[in-house]
This record gives structure tokens, C-alpha cells and sequence, in this order.
């Protein structure tokens, strides 16, 4: 298996397995346009965030990171977001390579303070997946307001 930085030659399975997550983890199509302009947005902004992509004989997960500034770490954490793996790959240890991978390269960067995720309240599988490589639950709850007319899945 590689594990490798995505470049925008990849947007099209990164748009896939966006879709693919979205809709198996919450019910929801999302718009492709949409989806589309957001993953070659990120692709196009590397300071913003970047996507690692794991491969067999073709790409079998993927994961986001966006960067977040704590002004009290003095720090950024990198948030790992939009995780999908397809199902044949799924309970192989694809993810754990994925975030490996991105621990390593954490290591590398002095300005990296750790790394964050949200997770569904019902996707147990996720949640015990992500404890059994060290990361913990926090006191913190997410809370969101999207503006009037933002409409991103059907």
C-alpha cells in the first residue's frame, strides 16, 4: 500500500469517496457541483489543508486535514476530516496507516500542536477506531451556523 500526498489529478476519487461518506454516514447526496468546487478548492489552497490518499492498484481511502491556529498552543491542530475507506478495504489497518502517516508528518512540522475530529454520535465503529489508536473523547461539543442559502446535498 502507498500512502501519498493528493494532487488534483485525484479530485475526481476524492469527490467519489466524499460522496460515498456523506451519504452511507448521514443519508445525504451531496451536490456534486458543490463538493466538486470545495475538494479542488482545498487541492488549490495547501496552506489551507491537504488530503492523503492511501492506494493498492487503485485508491482505496483517503482522508482531509485542515489546519486550525490555537493562539493558547501557540500552534495548529490539524483536523482530520472527510476519513472514507472503501468497504473491501475496511478492517485491514488502512485507516491506522492513514493516520500514521500523518502523525509522521506532524512530526515535521514544529508549528503542528495535535490533531482533532468530530465524529457522528452514533458511528461507534468510528469512535472506537480512532480511541484504539490514542485519540480521546473531549469536553468540548461542536456547534455550527451555516449562512442563509448555503446548500450543499439534496
Amino acid at each position: 500500500m502507498r500512502i501519498r500526498l493528493a494532487t488534483s489529478a485525484d479530485a475526481a476519487v476524492l469527490v467519489e469517496f466524499n460522496a460515498a461518506m456523506a451519504l452511507e454516514t448521514e443519508g445525504k447526496n451531496l451536490l456534486p457541483e458543490v463538493i466538486g468546487a470545495g475538494v479542488r478548492g482545498l487541492l488549490d489552497n495547501p496552506v489551507a489543508g491537504f488530503y492523503v490518499l492511501a492506494e493498492t492498484e487503485r485508491a482505496v481511502a483517503a482522508l482531509m486535514i485542515t489546519k486550525e491556529w490555537s493562539d493558547w498552543r501557540n500552534g495548529s491542530f490539524w483536523w482530520i476530516q472527510s476519513v472514507y475507506v472503501r468497504p473491501e478495504a475496511r478492517r485491514q489497518g488502512v485507516y491506522r496507516r492513514l493516520y500514521r502517516h500523518v502523525q509522521e508528518m506532524a512530526a515535521k512540522d514544529p508549528q503542528v500542536c495535535g490533531f482533532r475530529l468530530y465524529v457522528e454520535r452514533e458511528n461507534s465503529a468510528a469512535q472506537a477506531a480512532y480511541a484504539a489508536l490514542g485519540m480521546k473523547e473531549t469536553r468540548y461539543l461542536v456547534f455550527e451556523e451555516l449562512k442563509p442559502g448555503v446548500r450543499f446535498y439534496r
